[in-house]
């Protein structure tokens, strides 16, 4: 038996485990088999994910960030992840100035997470991506903005994975738990999606639950926060600076227009440390 220490987060109710792959030798290799123990919230530790703090393999990084759903998938990114990231590596000493921006290396690509007052973590996630081909999403025009589809319309963006927002009156369960997976899984999603489902409150505010690819429903979303806000302001429904209320609580988004990078700013906490022992 192999013992593996980790610790513990969250971020707006959506938790992770997180294995420090640099202070130890731990690799998602020798640990893949694992991860949907782990994430077993009768069996194992419980959690929405697993991330791996690991060494950048660009100099322009500072650390490299690996997450993986419970069913053993890896995220692109993951933006309630990201801020458990910077949180545990300042804390931890691994990043040693806490006023510092961190540039950490993700597979959609370099994002740079900064410690701001009150605890909280703002994070520059980069330019939403727009085109269809890039999302990706199967469909005749360059951009899925208010697309009839399924029976509903449906707004495409991707924070570096993909999301389908759909806008409703009221958010009810069968939205997420039927047309959810339906959406998720769909044929014109090549890679599956995430899906969200919106209830403007107001140009300032917003509410939203998600249904998580290779998840399923989830207490938030950040990738998600952001690309329900871009989609909002897309279908001019909101302003830039957004509050979205979700399950696990609030967090805010800006985002100033097209070209632009979308900045997601919350809370990450810490819950418990333990070690795990694996075969």
């Amino acid at each position: 038996m192999k013992k593996i220490k980790f610790t513990k987060m969250q971020g707006t109710g959506n938790d992770f485990i997180l294995i420090d792959a640099i202070s130890n030798d731990y690799s998602y290799e020798s640990l893949k088999d694992h991860i949907n123990k782990m994430c077993n919230r009768n069996f194992g530790i419980g959690a929405d994910g697993v991330i791996f703090v690991l060494k950048p393999k660009s100099n322009e990084a500072d650390f490299r960030m690996r997450i993986f759903n419970p069913d053993g998938s890896e995220a692109e990114m993951c933006g309630n992840g990201i801020r458990c990231f910077a949180k545990y590596v300042f804390n931890k000493g691994l990043a040693a100035d806490k006023n510092k921006e961190l540039v950490v290396e993700t597979l959609a690509g370099l994002i740079k997470p900064k410690m701001i007052e009150k605890g909280d973590i703002i994070v520059d996630m980069g330019v939403p991506i727009l085109e269809s081909e890039k999302i990706p999403v199967k469909a005749e025009s360059e951009k899925v903005i208010d697309m009839s589809h399924m029976g509903t319309k449906i707004t495409c963006v991707s924070m570096g994975n993909p999301h389908c927002v759909v806008f409703v009156d009221e958010i009810m369960d069968r939205h997420v738990f039927e047309i959810g997976p339906k959406l998720e899984r769909d044929r014109i999603f090549p890679k599956r999606t995430n899906v969200e489902f919106v209830r403007i409150i107001n140009e300032e505010n917003i509410q939203m639950r998600v249904w998580e690819r290779g998840v399923g429903e989830t207490l938030a979303c950040g990738t998600g926060t952001v690309a329900s806000v871009v989609a909002a302001i897309l279908n001019h429904k909101t302003r830039n600076k957004v509050l979205v209320q979700l399950k696990g609580g609030d967090l805010r988004v800006e985002w100033s227009g097209e070209g632009k990078p979308a900045y997601l700013i919350g809370p990450a906490e810490f819950i418990f440390e333990g070690v795990i022992s694996v075969k």
